[in-house]
């Protein structure tokens, strides 16, 4: 398994950008795909974008696509997701995932305890 520690989250206002890494640890990370996943309360959990283990493909869920970028860094075992133009309904926990590269949450098998993003309007 990958030990996964999501970082960055936080408050930031309608309009603004952040960027969430995970750290990993453990199993080889270049190895595995890895995803970006967020959940809001009362909801389930929503595929929010993926990235090969060579970077080399990425996808994206549709209410993120075109705000959202992930990318990685196999050298300091470390995923990123960049959200720019944050809408309040951004706000969520999100979750650092490994696995294989797919937008379904039982494809991966390490999880991050999870980061909280809130978006004010």
């Amino acid at each position: 398994q990958v030990q996964l520690v999501e970082s960055g989250g936080g408050l930031v206002q309608a309009g603004g950008s952040l960027r969430l890494s995970c750290a990993a640890s453990g199993r080889t990370f270049s190895s595995n795909a890895m995803g970006w996943f967020r959940q809001a309360p009362g909801k389930e959990r929503e595929f929010v974008a993926t990235i090969s283990w060579r970077g080399l493909r990425t996808a994206y869920g549709d209410s993120v696509r075109g705000r959202f970028t992930i990318s990685r860094d196999n050298a300091k075992n470390t995923v990123y997701l960049q959200m720019n133009s944050l809408k309040p309904e951004d706000t969520a926990v999100y979750y650092c995932a490994a696995g294989r590269w797919a937008s379904m949450a039982n494809e991966y098998d390490s999880w991050g305890q999870g980061t909280q993003v809130t978006v004010s309007s």
